[in-house]
C-alpha cells in the first residue's frame, strides 16, 4: 500500500503544473507513460495570451466565448484570460524558449477566431518546449513519479447511490503497474485527474495512442458526471493518410486552403476571417468541399505554404516541413500539403467548477479530461495549452487546501478496492477463449468516424448507439491471449477498451438529445442554434441500469449570446 497526501494522475502539462502548485504537502504523480511522452508534447502552434499593448484580457475572453458559440461558462473564461499573462511569463522565466520579435519580445501569431495576434509560440513545437520546461521544474522540486502505471479505479468511500447522485469522498486510487503486473492501492487525502482526452475512440485522430479517455471513464464509473461530451473538435488540417497534426499556425503565418480547382474556398464560408475562422467552421467547409466533389480524389484539399518562401517556413514552421517531408515525401517550400480533417480535441470531460472541484469531495480535475467549460462548444486554437497551466495551478492549490483540512481514510477501504480490482483483472486473464480486443476496438472507431463525425443526424446517432450496445455485449467475451505480467500491453488495451465504449456512448447520448447545431456539434436535421431550448450544459452520469442525462445552465456574466458570424 502506497500513501501520499495528494495523488495526481497524468504527467502532462496540467498534471505537472498541479504538482508544482503544491507547496507543503506530500505529492506524487502517476503517469500512464513517461511524462515527456504525454500528449501535451504534441501541441504545435502556440498558447494564447493578451500581451500586446492594444490587446486586453477582455478581448481574449470575448473571442473565446464567441468561438465557443456561447456555451462556455463566462466566469471560468474570465479567470483563464486574466491569469494568462502571469502564467505564460512564468513559463518563460522557468526556461521556455519562446520565439521572439526583432525587438526581443515574445512573438505572437494570428490564430483562428481571434481578433488580435495573441498566440505566443516556440516555432511550431510549443507543447514540446513547455512540457520539457515543466518537467525540469518538477525534477528540480523533487516530485515523486510513478511511471507506466494505469489507474483503473477511483476509490470513493460512499458507493454510487440509486438516486443518481454521489456525495462520496475520494480516498485514493488503484493502479496497475504495467512494468510488472502488480496491482497497488494509493491512499490519498485528495486526488487530481489530469488524464487527457479521448480522441482514440475515433479512427482518424491527431491524438496519441494513449488518449483513450480512460481517466474520464474511471471517474464516470465512480459517480462523477461527464459534461458536454457531444462537443468533439475536428481539426481542419491533418496530413492526408496519417492524420498527423498540421498546426493552425501554418495558416496563421499566411498559408491558405485550396480545392482541386485551385480556388481559395474559405471566402464562401467565412468572408471576413477566411482561413483563420474558428476550427469548426473551417473543418465543415473542408468536408463540404470534399462531399460536393471539389476535393481531390481520395478525400482531401490542399494547404498551400509555398508563397511564404523558404526562409519563413524554415524559421517558423520547421516541424511542419519535416513532417511533410518524412511522412508524405512533400517539401512544402515547393508544393502544397494534402490535408483532411480528423478528431483533435475533447471539449467535454469530467464536470467541475472553476476551482477544479467535482461532485466527489477530494476529487479534482484539470486539463483536457476536465470540463471546466472554458471552451464551450468549440475550442479556439491556442487555448488548450493555456488551460493546462492556468487550471493545473488552481487544481494543485485547491487540492492542497482540501488535504490540509482532512485525514486519510482507513486502510481497509483501500484493501477492499485492491482485492476487487485484482479479482476483475484475474478473471479477464483467466479466459482462454473469446474475442480479441482489437476487433471490437476497430469496429468502435469505424462507428464513431462514420456516424458521429463532423456532420450528424438522428438516424446515424441512433444506429451508433445500437452498434455500441452490441459492442459492449461482445466486450464481455473478450479474451486476453497474453497471460504474462511484464509490459502486457494487450491487457492494458483490453482494460481501456471498456472505458472507450463508455465514453463513446456518452458522446452519442448527448449528441442525440441535443436537437440543435452549436459549435462543433452540427446536426443536419437541426441546422440552427437554439438558445431558447439548448443554451445549457449536458450532464451524463453512470447508473447500473443505464446512463442518465441531466442539464445545468450556462453561466453568462459578461457577454450575452449573439449571432456568431465571421
Amino acid at each position: 500500500m502506497l500513501k501520499h497526501d495528494i495523488i495526481i494522475v497524468g504527467g502532462g502539462l496540467a498534471g505537472l503544473r498541479a504538482a508544482l502548485a503544491v507547496s507543503g504537502a506530500d505529492v506524487a504523480v502517476i503517469s500512464r507513460v513517461h511524462p515527456l511522452r504525454s500528449h501535451s508534447v504534441a501541441a504545435q502552434g502556440g498558447i494564447n495570451v493578451a500581451l500586446g499593448k492594444t490587446d486586453r484580457w477582455e478581448d481574449h475572453a470575448f473571442d473565446t466565448i464567441k468561438g465557443g458559440d456561447y456555451l462556455a461558462d463566462q466566469d471560468a473564461v474570465a479567470l483563464l484570460c486574466k491569469d494568462a499573462p502571469e502564467r505564460v511569463i512564468e513559463m518563460e522565466r522557468w526556461g521556455t524558449l519562446f520565439s521572439r520579435t526583432d525587438e526581443g519580445m515574445i512573438a505572437q501569431r494570428p490564430f483562428g477566431g481571434a481578433g488580435y495576434p495573441r498566440t505566443a509560440y516556440a516555432e511550431d513545437r510549443t507543447g514540446h518546449a513547455l512540457l520539457h520546461t515543466m518537467y525540469e521544474q518538477a525534477l528540480k522540486n523533487g516530485i515523486r513519479f510513478y511511471e507506466e502505471w494505469l489507474v483503473t479505479r477511483l476509490v470513493v468511500k460512499t458507493p454510487y447511490l440509486n438516486t443518481g447522485t454521489n456525495n462520496g469522498r475520494c480516498s485514493g486510487v488503484v493502479g496497475y503497474n504495467i512494468a510488472d503486473g502488480k496491482i497497488e492501492g494509493f491512499l490519498a487525502k485528495a486526488v487530481i485527474f489530469a488524464t487527457g482526452g479521448y480522441g482514440r475512440i475515433y479512427k482518424r485522430s491527431t491524438n496519441s495512442i494513449i488518449n483513450t479517455g480512460f481517466g474520464c471513464a474511471v471517474a464516470y464509473r465512480s459517480g462523477a458526471a461527464l459534461e458536454d461530451m457531444e462537443f468533439v473538435q475536428f481539426h481542419p488540417t491533418t496530413l492526408y493518410g496519417t492524420n498527423i497534426l498540421i498546426t493552425e499556425g501554418a495558416r496563421g503565418e499566411g498559408g491558405f486552403l485550396t480545392n482541386k480547382n485551385g480556388e481559395r474556398f474559405m471566402a464562401c464560408y467565412s468572408p471576413h476571417l477566411l482561413d483563420l475562422a474558428p476550427r469548426d467552421i473551417v473543418a465543415r467547409a473542408i468536408q463540404t468541399e470534399i462531399n460536393e466533389r471539389r476535393g481531390f480524389d481520395g478525400g482531401y484539399v490542399n494547404l498551400d505554404l509555398t508563397y511564404l518562401g523558404a526562409q519563413k517556413i524554415k524559421e517558423r514552421l520547421p516541424g511542419i516541413r519535416q513532417i511533410a517531408m518524412d511522412f508524405a515525401n512533400i517539401d512544402p517550400i515547393k508544393e502544397p500539403i494534402p490535408i483532411q480533417l480528423a478528431q483533435h480535441y475533447s471539449m467535454g470531460g469530467i464536470a467541475s467548477n472553476k476551482d477544479c472541484e467535482t461532485s466527489i469531495a477530494g476529487f479534482f480535475v484539470c486539463g483536457e479530461c476536465s470540463c471546466i467549460s472554458v471552451h464551450g462548444a468549440n475550442r479556439l486554437g491556442g487555448n488548450s495549452l493555456l488551460e493546462t497551466i492556468v487550471f493545473g495551478k488552481i487544481a494543485g492549490e485547491n487540492a492542497e487546501k482540501y488535504a490540509d483540512n482532512t485525514e486519510f481514510e482507513k486502510i481497509d477501504i483501500m484493501e477492499k478496492e485492491v482485492h476487487g480490482e485484482s479479482q476483475r483483472i484475474s478473471a479477464l486473464l483467466g479466459k482462454n477463449e473469446g474475442e480479441a480486443f482489437f476487433e471490437i476496438r476497430d469496429e468502435l472507431k469505424e462507428v464513431m468516424d462514420e456516424k458521429v463525425g463532423i456532420f450528424r443526424d438522428e438516424e446515424n446517432l441512433k444506429a451508433a448507439l445500437d452498434n455500441i450496445s452490441e459492442l459492449k455485449i461482445r466486450y464481455g467475451n473478450v479474451c486476453v491471449r497474453n497471460k504474462g505480467k511484464i509490459f502486457n500491453q494487450e491487457l492494458v488495451n483490453a482494460l481501456e477498451l471498456e472505458g472507450m465504449l463508455d465514453i463513446a456512448e456518452t458522446i452519442c447520448l448527448g449528441a442525440l438529445a441535443r436537437k440543435e447545431s452549436r459549435g462543433s456539434h452540427y446536426r443536419l436535421d437541426y441546422p440552427e442554434r437554439d438558445d431558447k431550448n439548448w443554451l445549457k450544459h449536458t450532464l451524463v452520469t453512470f447508473a447500473p441500469d443505464g446512463a442518465r442525462i441531466d442539464y445545468k445552465p450556462v453561466k453568462i456574466t459578461m457577454y450575452k449570446p449573439q449571432p456568431r458570424e465571421y
